[in-house]
């Protein structure tokens, strides 16, 4: 199975909105991903087309994306696998440095609590080993 064929198996998200490449690795709790950033992204001819930069909400679609890699990972053996994560907050969202076509980012989510359905995560996303963004965010199983 590649990478791509696992990711489509755990979560709903299908190119053009698939922002995780591959699973890097998986323990409780956390998760690693990473996405390629592609040169060629059509967005980049309206998004400051003389320095194309991606934008910060993409980022954290990854980062939301990979917690729900993380979600389906983690899922208890009674739930339903139907239920869909879907996002429910985001808090203390920080952009600490841009993110360019061509770039390789790597995120890290981790769970920071679970209450009934709702899962509360932390997500880091990182360019060349230097933090770009992060945000605390929550999911729910609906």
């Amino acid at each position: 199975m590649t990478d791509l064929d696992q990711i489509l198996a755990l979560i709903p998200h299908r190119p053009p909105f698939l922002w995780v490449d591959r699973i890097v690795s998986q323990e409780p709790g956390r998760i690693e991903t990473e996405k390629l950033i592609p040169l060629d992204l059509e967005l980049f001819k309206g998004h400051y087309p003389s320095q194309p930069l991606m934008p910060g909400v993409l980022l954290c679609e990854a980062i939301f994306q990979s917690g729900a890699l993380l979600i389906a990972a983690e899922r208890n053996v009674g739930e339903v696998k139907e239920l869909l994560p879907v996002l429910t907050r985001i808090k203390n969202a920080k952009f600490k440095r841009v993110v360019r076509p061509g770039d390789t980012v790597t995120i890290t989510v981790t769970v920071q609590e679970k209450v009934g359905p709702a899962w509360f995560m932390l997500g880091k996303l990182a360019v060349a080993g230097k933090s770009a963004v992060t945000v605390e965010f929550a999911c729910a199983l609906v």
